[in-house]
């Protein structure tokens, strides 16, 4: 007897314990339609949110809901001078506790590391990186390169792997002042549109 519970609670219990998150993932627009899911086992809900910056002023504030794994509830940046990406979320643990909307994203001060970027033509420029961004990022297609800061978020492998498909055949990370190393540049209006793809990646 004490085995057919057992075998029964081990069949049942998953799905009867599986969470339920909010789902809103945005298309290029930022609009999106929230319904609910029920998420995977060793998942949570999170709420999260894109704030893209250029000039100092803010362009896009894209927000989003779904089921996440633990190492995607974290804080992290992209930094192209020109444009910066700043990525948050908020995490939870029991059924639809995503309502509320991620926190907004503000550029952190300086810290002091440096990495090249691109400025037009011309990838000899040096920025100073902010907050979290601890590692020089390059990427390239072709004539087309884009160099600045970014955060251990942005770096990892399965991030680095899908943001090349957008940005174009490579995109590294490094670590150490100027790692970066210079070469021909790209324009603001291309990082602009970047920034809604890159989004896309991190979080569909």
């Amino acid at each position: 007897m004490h085995i057919l519970v057992l075998i029964l609670g081990t069949v049942l219990l998953p799905k009867a314990c599986a969470l339920k998150c909010y789902k809103c993932i945005p298309g290029p627009s930022g609009n999106c339609t929230q319904t609910t899911k029920e998420c995977p086992s060793n998942t949570q809900c999170i709420s999260f949110r894109t704030s893209t910056y250029a000039g100092g002023s803010k362009h896009l504030d894209i927000k989003g809901k779904d089921c996440a794994v633990a190492e995607d509830c974290s804080e992290g940046s992209i930094n192209f001078g020109v444009l910066q990406i700043l990525i948050t979320s908020k995490c939870c643990t029991s059924d639809l506790c995503n309502t509320q909307d991620a926190p907004d994203g503000n550029i952190s001060p300086s810290n002091g590391k440096k990495c090249f970027q691109c400025d037009a033509n011309n990838c000899t420029k040096t920025l100073t990186c902010n907050g979290n961004e601890d590692y020089c990022i390059s990427g390239a297609e072709e004539k087309i390169t884009v160099k600045g800061c970014a955060s251990k978020l942005m770096c990892s492998s399965t991030q680095t792997a899908q943001i090349s498909e957008i940005i174009g055949e490579e995109f590294s990370c490094c670590q150490g002042d100027l790692c970066n190393s210079a070469g021909t540049g790209t324009t603001a209006s291309l990082l602009l549109f970047m920034a809604p793809l890159i989004y896309l990646v991190l979080f569909s």
